[in-house]
């Protein structure tokens, strides 16, 4: 079996190894794939792994060998999946493996806002607190965070996960979903959807992009937040108008986004939110714990083990 891993440097720098997914076959792992060099590398693979590097219909019909699709990720966007499945070509992802990480981004963002830890830690290496005429000083007010409201759109693994985290705090969950959970963790409540933008202090978005959900956060709805909530966002970036909210946070109309995503990647250099009033922007880092890319990595290794074997598993496209 030949195998191909178009983008393999952003699941492995080189903390892991590729060494059992190079057991079940030749294997040609390249760091990253330009679109011009996609046809070349995989030709003649079986089996052909991809992160981010799209596989297009035309590149599909391209690749007469080809006979199954990984996907090193949850999202698989990147493939034309229509495409596969018109010719019976297997796409597998990965559903669960940074559930736990995504939860502790969510979470390291929210931190961050309600403390302000990294500004205060660099004031006093700059010298600041060995002057000061008073044993403590802070810049931004401290915001505990028991006893305030998160609400969660999108109530998956994920979501559920957050809230979970979210109670441990001392917080009140309110929830959203377009279908509700067979059971609703204890201490957590389902809502609609402008229930949480009006009552919540905190708005954390774990919810997948379609058409419905794009731009979700929208004027109209940053219109219904407390000036004191919070956005965070380590979901899709164009769950989010962007514009609308950079406006609502140099208004002052929010006190603050921690966003992990943004709807260019990588960032625009000249988008709204990247100079926007209190808000911090990360490199789409929230899944890339070591633990969740090993988890990543076992679960494709099994992928195209169950393929090699006849026993698909994850597969995306009705195959």
């Amino acid at each position: 079996m030949k195998i191909v891993v178009l983008d393999g440097r952003t699941l492995n720098p080189g903390d892991l190894t590729w060494k059992d997914l190079e057991a079940l076959g030749e294997c040609a792992i390249y760091d990253r794939t330009a679109s011009e060099d996609i046809a070349s590398r995989a030709a003649g693979a079986e089996v052909a792994l991809t992160n981010k590097t799209v596989l297009s219909g035309k590149i599909i019909e391209e690749l007469d060998n080809l006979q199954y699709i990984s996907v090193l990720a949850t999202g698989y966007n990147v493939v034309d999946v229509d495409a596969a499945r018109n010719r019976g070509i297997p796409v597998s992802n990965v559903p669960t493996y940074g559930t736990e990480s995504v939860a502790q981004m969510a979470f390291a963002h929210l931190l961050n806002l309600t403390q302000n830890v990294g500004h205060h830690a660099r004031t006093v290496s700059e010298g600041r607190w060995s002057k000061c005429p008073d044993f403590c000083y802070w810049d931004t007010p401290l915001v505990e965070l028991h006893g305030l409201t998160m609400g969660i759109v999108g109530f998956g693994r994920i979501g559920q996960t957050t809230a979970r985290v979210a109670r441990a705090f001392g917080m009140k969950v309110m929830a959203y979903d377009v279908v509700t959970p067979s059971r609703v963790p204890e201490g957590c409540e389902m809502v609609d959807l402008d229930q949480i933008f009006r009552a919540a202090d905190v708005i954390s978005l774990h919810c997948s992009l379609t058409p419905e959900t794009e731009k979700l956060v929208n004027a109209e709805r940053l219109a219904l937040m407390k000036k004191t909530a919070f956005l965070i966002n380590t979901s899709r970036g164009p769950l989010v108008d962007e514009q609308a909210l950079a406006d609502a946070l140099n208004s002052g109309h929010v006190a603050g986004a921690g966003l992990d995503v943004l709807c260019v990647e990588p960032a625009d250099k000249v988008g709204p939110l990247l100079s926007a009033r209190n808000c911090y922007v990360t490199p789409h880092i929230a899944w890339a714990t070591l633990a969740a890319r090993q988890r990543l990595l076992d679960v494709t290794v099994e992928n195209v083990r169950g393929f090699h074997a006849g026993q698909l598993q994850n597969v995306v496209n009705g195959l």
